[in-house]
Formats: structure tokens, sequence, C-alpha cells
């Protein structure tokens, strides 16, 4: 076995094609055994394109050692084309440090990029604090640890924080069958947006931050017809599939990805349903069965109120055959797990008689707004843990059958039946509580009521 000096403190040996340093038995094209140290090298004759020898290197350099790179001008490294594995501690031009795999600090001058893909190719076990581009949607999320949310989700966009309205009664008997708008953030009238596909009543909407939908209603008879629209762009409606249930006086909510409508009457005989059903946002196609409203909703349940957090579905109010108050009200709300199908359970008990509210949330509270009998209270939940309402304050008119939507910070209230029916427009701050003021009116001059509703920025899509 050769062994060569060449004028450095260990032994280079060559074995068949294989070089070791420090080592007498090289297991690698070149295995280096100890410190490796250049200065200069770029301007030593016969050295200087040692960095550009194609080959030179293997696809992936694994580092056990320290390793500083400069990335100046003429420095040791300005660059690194392959993969790097680095065991140890890394510092880069003093402005990162890395300690097994996870950043301390990282300051980036020009940009810097995070994964992106469609909402069908997240990780569903990712670590907390994981970010990513959703492509379907055009944001960036962050999974917490439980689940994937939506940054800024009430302000983005050449719509942010929009809601779509569905028509039904005008002061007469007449149905209007068309959608309104509004920009939740500023104050002003309700706009034309688009036609239904069918003259109904009571289309009870849900949607994301692109598209919204709007299921069931009442022609008088109920009807499953799913209309669908693309939030930023005004138009009429599109069919998006059908509902398994035929029913009217439902309510509807969703998470960023599922729509769900839940409850409501069958038909002209008025038989409550319990049926919870569910669709696809971004899938066109027929709803599928979730489950059941259970507890104080068994039997079935009629002008529901709902809304949503990024995991939770809470349907709130509304009317039942059998209510133990000894009316038919509901005084107690259900909930569910967006993600997961199952039956509903109890979430908590309301203070208010809310019957035919309509209802809008945060991330962090639902809001149930108003309802018949000459209630004007808006009451308080808690998305993430339930208990019973609280007061929050009070619209200037008692109404029922209205429209709520919302995004992270304020919540509307519209329309409604009233005796007679309205076309006022109210408001509220969610995160301060607080009587509502003055938004603007509907297009609709001679009041509308059995509204239905969603927006670009409610809190079944996260956002903070």
């Amino acid at each position: 076995m050769p062994s060569i000096r060449i004028g450095l403190s260990t032994q280079f040996n060559l074995e068949n094609e294989q070089v070791g340093i420090g080592t007498t038995n090289p297991t690698a094209t070149l295995e280096v055994i100890g410190n490796i140290k250049a200065e200069g090298a770029a301007g030593g004759s016969g050295v200087s394109t040692f960095r550009e020898y194609q080959g030179f290197h293997q696809s992936e350099q694994g580092i056990a050692n320290n390793i500083v790179i400069d990335n100046q001008t003429g420095g040791p490294f300005s660059s690194l084309s392959a993969d790097l594995v680095i065991s140890g501690e890394t510092t880069i031009s003093s402005g990162s440090t890395v300690e097994i795999g996870k950043t301390k600090t990282l300051t980036v001058t020009d940009k810097f990029a995070v994964p992106l893909g469609d909402t069908n190719s997240r990780d569903n076990t990712p670590e907390a604090g994981t970010t990513r581009f959703n492509q379907d949607f055009g944001t960036l999320e962050f999974f917490d640890g439980n689940n994937w949310k939506t940054v800024n989700s009430y302000s983005r966009g050449s719509a942010a924080g929009r809601a779509i309205i569905s028509s039904g009664y005008d002061s007469g008997t007449n149905y209007l069958a068309q959608y309104d708008y509004i920009t939740i953030s500023t104050l002003g009238n309700s706009a034309y947006f688009g036609d239904m596909q069918s003259t109904l009543r009571e289309k009870m909407g849900c949607g994301s931050a692109i598209r919204a939908l709007f299921g069931a209603g009442a022609s008088p008879s109920g009807s499953n017809e799913i209309d669908y629209l693309t939030i930023a762009s005004a138009g009429n409606g599109i069919d998006f599939g059908n509902l398994t249930d035929t029913n009217y006086h439902n309510s509807a909510l969703s998470s960023s990805t599922r729509g769900i409508w839940g409850g409501g009457y069958r038909g002209p005989s008025a038989a409550h349903t319990n049926v919870i059903e569910y669709v696809e946002i971004s899938t066109i196609g027929n709803a599928l069965d979730f489950g059941d409203l259970s507890g104080d909703m068994d039997a079935g349940s009629g002008y529901v109120a709902s809304c949503a957090s990024p995991t939770r579905g809470v349907f709130s109010g509304g009317t039942h055959p059998t209510s133990p108050a000894g009316d038919n009200v509901i005084r107690s709300s259900e909930s569910i797990t967006i993600a997961s199908k199952g039956n509903s359970t109890r979430f908590g008990d309301l203070t208010a008689k809310h019957q035919r509210p309509s209802a809008a949330s945060n991330t962090v509270r639902g809001l149930i707004f108003s309802g018949r009998d000459d209630v004007p209270d808006i009451s308080a939940i808690d998305m993430s843990s339930g208990g019973v309402a609280v007061y929050f304050g009070e619209l200037a008119t008692a109404d029922y059958s209205g429209f709520s939507a919302c995004n992270n910070v304020r919540a509307v209230h519209g329309g409604g039946d009233g005796g007679p029916r309205t076309n006022r427009i109210e408001y509220v701050s969610i995160p301060t509580g607080g009587n509502a003021l003055e938004f603007g009116d509907m297009s609709y001059q001679s009041g509308n009521s059995f509204l239905g509703s969603t927006s670009d920025s409610h809190g079944g899509l996260g956002g903070f």
C-alpha cells in the first residue's frame, strides 16, 4: 500500500482508487478523518478551479463538525448547489443559526418561499407551526397542532370581507329571487349581485373564501337545490348539486372546505327534520349524510341559527315540536365537529328566546341575533368551550328571519320581519360587544325577510 507525503501533517493514502486522509482504510472515493481548513485556495495555482470540478462531491454532503459560510465575493463558499445535511451547528453570515434541524433566527434580504400545494396535498400530521401556501384559495395557512388555519382570511383578495345575501319575501308575499352583496368593513347599502337558479325564499348560505353556496329553500314547498357563486365576481347562481333532504327553514355553516346544512321543515306539512348533510365546497356534486341533530333538537328543528369556528359548527335556537319550555322555542345549542361526521352534542343554554334567529361568528365568539316575539337581544357564545350564552347587546328593532354575516371583527345583521318587514342593516363589533349601529339599507325598497347569507371571511375560515 503506497503512502505519499505531500506536506500535510497526516498521511495521504491511495488504495483501490480510494483516497484516505487520516485513515489507511478509506471506504469512499475520498474519506477525510479530522478537520479540513483552507485559506485563500481560490487564488492558488492549480487549485483555483477546485470548487468547479464536476463530480468531485456526491449530491449529498454530511458534515459532522461546524461549517462557516462567508457568502462574500471570493469567500470560501459563495454557494452550495447540492443538498447539505448538517448534524452539528451551521452559522450563515451571522443571519441564521441551525441546531439539529431547527432554525433559531433567519434573516432574509431578498425573498422567502414556503411550500405550496392544493388542499388535498396537505400533510395530515405536520408539526405545529408548519406553514404552506394553499393554491386552491390563494392563501397562506399554518397548522396549529390540530387544524390547518388560514392567515388573515378576513382581509385578502379583491372582494375581501364581502358578504352575499339571498333574498326572500318582500313586504307582500312576492319572492325576489336575487342575491345582494355588501362589503362588511365599509358602511353602505347592499347592491345587486345576481339571480338565483330558481325563485325560492330561505336559501341558507355557507362557503369558503372563494365560493358561496346556497341550499334548500321554499317555493312555497321545499327544495333540495344548491346554487354556487364566486364571491369576488358578480353573477347568477350556478347548479352545484342537490341536498339529500328536501326542506326549508333550515340552517347552514362551513369551514374553509366543508359546507353543512341542518334541520328545517319538509314540504307543506311542515314536518320537522333533524337531518345534517354536507358537501365539499371545492367539488361540485350532491350532498352526503353527516349525522343528525340531537338533544333538544332530536325531533327536528326549524328556523335554527348556525355559525362556525374552523373546527366546530354550532346550531342554536329555533323551533321544536316538543320543546320543553311550554312553547316551541329551543333555548339551547348543539355542536358538531366539522371534519368528523356524526350526530350533534349539547353545547350550552341560551338566555334569550331566539326563535327564527340568525347567527355569525369569528374564530372565537359566536353571536345569535334577535328572534320572534319582540326579542331584540344579541347573545354571545364561546366557540371553543360552550356553556351558557351571555348578553351581548341589542338590535335597534326586534326582528326575525333576517340575515347575519361577518368578518373577524364586525358582524352585520339585516332585513327580517319585525311587523312590518324591513330593509334595515345594522352592525356590531364582535370583540367588544354593545348595541347595534346603523350600517345601511338592503337594495329591496319594501323590505325583505327569510334571508340567507355567507361571507368570504367568517369564523369557519380561520384567520386572526
